[in-house]
């Protein structure tokens, strides 16, 4: 019996959490984990809800904007605003860009936001315990994320301050062509081949835009050395005017045609130069146009055309040049008007004598 006694000893422990005390345990821990799970469904929920509603409110703010410019500029569509004002293509370009930009801010802020709250329903002190190891990670990140903060900073100023927008022409030093997308921290750009760049926001040192203001198609025409210059140059300004007029390309224009002369002498031929502000977008366009007429214009003076170069100026030249053929702004001197008097003489300027003061007599 006492060896039964024992047995029955050690059996009792055993039968412990068959006790009230343990199946209230049970429910308890079953109900916090329910609860728990239930909190992490509902900040899911409400990420997903507010990233959804903020990405309704982005849209129709930029929808808003780009109809506006649409409307002004009395177009359908936004292929049509080329021949609207400049800065209604800005504002379309430069709003989508910043539309998506915020579209990337939005989601990962809130999903960030998110897994922070869930962590802390599950576990409310973790955060707290690891505050020594989340300043060291965060601290190895930092070395090893400065790129990458350089790319987002760098991105969101070349947006902010309209330096790039979608569907401009763009000279980024790495990569020449056309602004596909322009992301957080990667610009797209593709070129005349089709090739498809990724260039780093953060590796952006320079941007040459050329969809912004106005552009210049300069065209030096070499023409043989015995030709009548004042002729060749009002034929080459009579035809670039005929060209602006013409209802297909006027549109295209932004001023007048302008002669800037007599370029150079090499060899045997002469360079005059002449130039066309246009839009932009239409500069090789025009430029090909007028190339054509010029050829025709000076062939049918019975002149040979050795060459016809596009320049394009840069430099100290383009620097210069930048406003025009730089005319002197002098005024000339006017001339006295010519006669046959003789012109009276100058008085001759003679000191001013003072009276000389009365003597005195003495006494006698």
């Amino acid at each position: 019996m006492p060896f039964v006694s024992l047995f029955a000893a050690e059996e009792a422990p055993h039968e412990a959490p068959l006790t009230p005390e343990w199946w209230t345990d049970i429910l308890a821990f079953l109900t916090e984990a329910g609860k728990n799970l239930i909190a992490a469904v509902g900040i899911i929920v409400g990420a997903l809800l507010l990233a959804w509603i903020l990405r309704i409110v982005i849209r129709r703010v930029v929808d808003r904007i780009v109809g506006g410019a649409k409307s002004k500029a009395n177009v359908d569509d936004t292929q049509a605003l080329e021949r609207s004002p400049l800065a209604s293509v800005r504002v379309v370009q430069r709003t989508r860009t910043l539309g998506s930009i915020l579209h990337n801010i939005v989601n990962v802020t809130i999903v960030v936001i998110a897994l922070l709250l869930i962590v802390n329903v599950f576990a409310p002190n973790a955060l707290g315990s690891l505050t020594l190891l989340t300043a060291a990670v965060g601290a190895g990140l930092g070395f090893g994320a400065q790129n990458i903060v350089k790319d987002v900073l760098n991105g969101i100023f070349i947006v902010a301050e309209d330096q790039v927008g979608i569907g401009d022409v763009v000279d980024l030093g790495l990569a020449t062509g056309i602004v596909e997308f322009v992301s957080v921290r990667v610009t797209h750009v593709r070129d005349a081949n089709g090739t498809l760049w990724y260039v780093r926001n953060g590796e952006i040192l320079r941007i040459g835009n050329l969809s912004q203001g106005w552009s210049r198609v300069i065209v030096d025409v070499a023409v043989p050395a015995d030709a009548d210059i004042d002729e060749v140059e009002a034929t080459m300004l009579d035809t670039a005017k005929a060209l602006a007029t013409d209802p297909k390309w006027r549109t295209r224009m932004v001023d007048k045609p302008e002669v800037w002369g007599l370029e150079s002498v090499t060899g045997d031929t002469l360079i005059i130069r002449l130039v066309m502000k246009t839009r932009a977008n239409a500069k090789d366009d025009v430029g090909r146009e007028l190339r054509v007429r010029l050829k025709r214009a000076i062939e049918g003076m019975g002149l040979s055309v050795p060459q016809l170069n596009s320049v394009l100026l840069s430099g100290i030249e383009g620097a210069q040049r930048v406003r025009g053929a730089n005319p002197p702004r002098t005024r000339p001197n006017p001339l006295a008007p010519a006669t046959d008097e003789v012109p009276a003489p100058r008085p001759k300027w003679r000191p001013k004598l003072k009276p000389e003061a009365p003597k005195e007599d003495g006494p006698s």
